[in-house]
């Protein structure tokens, strides 16, 4: 058993060659031991042949003219785009000159610059188109307006009509009133807004009867300056419409509306 144990330590060491750690031990053909062949000619694996060709102990690296010590794992024959479809003739070459390069920047420059503009005006087209569809109609801006006879309100008096489903106050003010309204101060108003700015005509006060704190109708000639009053939370305003007391934040708003002619008033 011990001949046989030296005959393998032998084999070993004469059949093997380590010449590069990153590659697989080369296991060199040993010659069989007629004990241990099988009928078939096969060396048995077992613990004492497996283990005869593995390496033991350290790694040694030799180096020298016929042994390898590096591998490398990259390749040079990457495969780069072409884009020589896509690249002007003059620029092609590769001793090209730079001097046709702002040329060549104005004319991409101009070309992108166009198409940017062409879209702009195309989407602004659409845009316009899909808003106006969504606008109201011509009927309906008709019903939108209305006129009002001044020569039916008396002096002194307010009256109520409904616009665009609101109601709508128009008082026509006596001298007394414009007088009384004009000479407020201005920095004294939680909303500071002159009375000319709110009127077209002194005699004339056009504004909506929706109270600015909560959507209420104010009273006319009520309140503590006698213009409206709110009874929902108590907002007193002038007879300018210009917020006084009261939790309102700002005044009674002003719609548009013009005088077409003498004695006619159109609102909207």
């Amino acid at each position: 058993m011990l001949t046989n144990l030296a005959k393998l330590s032998v084999t070993r060491g004469v059949s093997q060659t380590v010449t590069n750690a990153l590659k697989p031990a080369a296991v060199g053909a040993a010659k069989a031991d007629s004990k241990t062949a099988s009928a078939a000619g096969q060396i048995p694996v077992g613990t004492v042949t497996s283990g005869s060709t593995l390496p033991r102990g350290n790694i040694r690296v030799i180096s020298g003219v016929t042994g390898a010590t590096q591998i490398r794992f990259a390749h040079t024959d990457i495969q780069t785009p072409d884009f020589s479809d896509y690249r002007r003739e003059q620029v092609k070459r590769p001793n090209a000159r730079n001097d046709s390069a702002d040329d060549r920047a104005a004319f991409t420059y101009l070309l992108v610059g166009g198409a940017a503009v062409s879209t702009a005006y195309v989407a602004k087209s659409l845009v316009s188109t899909f808003i106006s569809s969504m606008s109201a109609s011509a009927d309906v801006l008709a019903m939108s307006k209305i006129e009002i006879k001044l020569g039916d309100i008396p002096e002194g008096k307010s009256m109520t009509f409904k616009w665009r489903g609101k109601p709508l106050f128009i008082r026509h003010r006596t001298a007394q009133e414009i007088e009384s309204e004009q000479s407020v101060a201005v920095a004294t108003l939680r909303d500071p807004q002159n009375d000319a700015e709110r009127v077209q005509k002194p005699e004339w006060l056009v504004v909506i009867g929706v109270c600015t704190h909560l959507g209420c109708v104010p009273i006319a000639n009520a309140g503590d300056f006698g213009g409206y009053y709110c009874p929902c939370h108590g907002s007193h305003y002038d007879a300018s419409g210009r917020i006084r007391k009261g939790p309102a934040p700002l005044n009674l708003e002003v719609p548009y509306y013009e005088f077409p002619q003498e004695g006619l008033l159109v609102v909207g």
